[in-house]
C-alpha cells in the first residue's frame, strides 16, 4: 500500500470526484487520473483507479439493465476492445514520460471539448450513422479509456445524435463502461500492475468513492452545475499542461 501522505492528499480529491461523476455530476471524473498522474505514473494511477471503477459501475449496471439498445452495443464494443489492445501495446512500449504527455492531452482535449459543448452544444452528426462508423468511435474510445479512463467524448459523438431515450442512454452507457472496464484487466494485468501495493492502495481510497457517489446524487440536485462544471474543466486543461511540461522536462 502506498504510504506517502502527499500522494493522498491528491488521490483524495480525485476520487471524490470520480464518485461526483457516478452520482451524477457526469464528466467531473475526467480530471480524477491527471491529478493522480501528479504524484505517480500514469499506468499505476490507471490501475489503482480500475477496482474502484468497476465497484461503481455495479449500481448503474444494475438500475438500468432492463433499458439497453443492444445495436449501440453490438457494434462500439468489439472497436472499444480493439482500442483498449492498441492502448495495451502503448503503454507497454514507450517511456512513463510518454504515457504522461498523452495523458496531458487528453485532458486539455477533453477540457477543451467540454467548454466548447457548453458554448455551441452537441455537433451535429447523423442519426442513422452505420454500425461501422460506431466502431470506429469504440476504437477511440477503448484507446482514451485505457490510456486515461476517458472514454466517453469518441462514444458519445457517435451515440447521443442517435437520440436514445433517457433511460435507454444511461443503461447503455453504464453497461459499456462497465465492460470496457472489465475488458481492461486482462491489459492491466499484463503490465504488471495488479500488485498488492496497487490493489490495498485501491481498496482504501474505494469507501470514500463510495461516499462521495452518494455525495454527488445530493449536489447534483443543488448546485450551479453550469459553474461547477467550468472549474473543472478549465481545472483539466490546467492539470493537462502541467503534465505535459513535467513530461518534457
Amino acid at each position: 500500500m502506498i504510504q506517502d501522505p502527499i500522494f493522498y492528499l491528491v488521490a483524495a480529491p480525485a476520487v471524490v470526484l470520480l464518485g461526483f461523476s457516478k452520482g451524477g455530476l457526469a464528466g467531473v471524473g475526467s480530471l480524477s487520473l491527471p491529478l493522480m498522474v501528479l504524484v505517480i505514473e500514469p499506468v499505476q494511477a490507471a490501475a489503482i483507479m480500475l477496482p474502484i471503477l468497476i465497484a461503481q459501475d455495479t449500481v448503474g449496471v444494475w438500475s438500468f439493465r432492463r433499458h439497453l439498445d443492444w445495436y449501440v452495443l453490438g457494434w462500439t464494443l468489439p472497436g472499444a476492445t480493439l482500442g483498449i489492445l492498441i492502448g495495451y501495446l502503448f503503454a507497454a512500449s514507450v517511456p512513463a514520460a510518454a504515457v504522461m504527455a498523452l495523458v496531458g492531452t487528453i485532458s486539455i482535449a477533453f477540457g477543451a471539448y467540454r467548454l466548447w459543448l457548453g458554448r455551441h452544444g452537441m455537433p451535429t452528426a447523423s442519426a442513422s450513422s452505420p454500425g461501422w462508423i460506431g466502431s470506429l468511435f469504440g476504437v477511440a474510445s477503448g484507446f482514451t479509456s485505457q490510456i486515461a479512463h476517458a472514454g466517453a467524448p469518441p462514444f458519445q459523438l457517435w451515440v447521443m445524435p442517435r437520440r436514445l431515450r433517457r433511460d435507454v442512454l444511461i443503461g447503455t452507457s453504464a453497461v459499456y463502461f462497465a465492460a470496457l472496464n472489465w475488458i481492461k484487466v486482462p491489459a492491466f494485468a499484463a503490465l504488471g500492475q495488479f500488485s498488492a501495493n496497487n490493489m490495498l492502495t485501491a481498496a482504501a481510497l474505494l469507501p470514500l468513492a463510495i461516499v462521495s457517489t452518494f455525495a454527488g446524487v445530493w449536489l447534483a440536485r443543488r448546485i450551479d452545475g453550469e459553474r461547477f462544471y467550468k472549474i473543472i474543466y478549465w481545472l483539466m486543461i490546467l492539470v493537462g499542461v502541467i503534465l505535459l511540461v513535467e513530461a518534457a522536462l
